[in-house]
């Protein structure tokens, strides 16, 4: 089996897990969900897995609007590469809902899971990466990581800002190991 049946393959059983828990349709954000895996070593957008048209809430439940295929995400993908610069082992990831109440709880989880948090704050983003089509990704790694004591954490959140929607991110080495902690967050933010 070759490199890419094997990205098909395991992307497409978490895509599933992911659609087949209800509790995740309410932490679905406004801009939508999208789950991205990309190759050992990737460079560009076309180099990571996503879900065209994201992954959105239909007749209350998770749903992917389109097909999984290379190049379909550009923020999510954008992010992972960069991540990947600073911990090569991490190639998935999912964005989800944020809000104060959520983001509380999702710092507490991780301290129990011993995981590492972090937050991106656009309020202190400078001028010309906010200004700069696609130009803040670097900078919003770089910062998150900052936040976190210089690890790349499991879970973090970035801040809303003027035309963007606040988001949390999960990433990880592979989009089952994502899928499985999203749904466990999920199950239990909601229960």
């Amino acid at each position: 089996m070759d490199e890419t049946t094997k990205l098909y393959g395991k992307a497409a059983r978490a895509l599933e897990q992911i659609e087949g828990c209800h509790e995740f349709a309410a932490l679905i954000p406004e801009v939508r969900t999208n789950l991205v895996y990309a190759r050992a070593g990737a460079r560009t957008q076309k180099d990571v897995l996503g879900v065209d048209g994201r992954i959105t809430v239909v007749d209350g439940m998770p749903h992917a609007a389109g097909r999984l295929r290379f190049g379909a995400s550009s923020h999510m993908a954008r992010l992972l590469i960069e991540v990947a610069r600073y911990d090569p082992s991490i190639r998935a990831g999912i964005n989800f809902a944020s809000n104060p109440d959520l983001v509380a709880w999702l710092h507490a989880y991780c301290q129990e899971q011993g995981w590492v948090f972090g937050v991106i704050d656009r309020s202190t983003e400078p001028p010309e990466f906010r200004d700069a089509k696609e130009g803040s990704m670097p900078w919003k790694v770089a910062e998150v990581i900052r936040s976190a004591g210089g690890r790349v954490p499991v879970i973090f959140y970035e801040t809303g800002a003027v035309g963007k929607e606040p988001v949390s991110v999960l990433v990880g080495t592979d989009p089952l190991e994502v899928a499985g902690r999203m749904i466990a967050i999920a199950r239990r933010y909601r229960a």
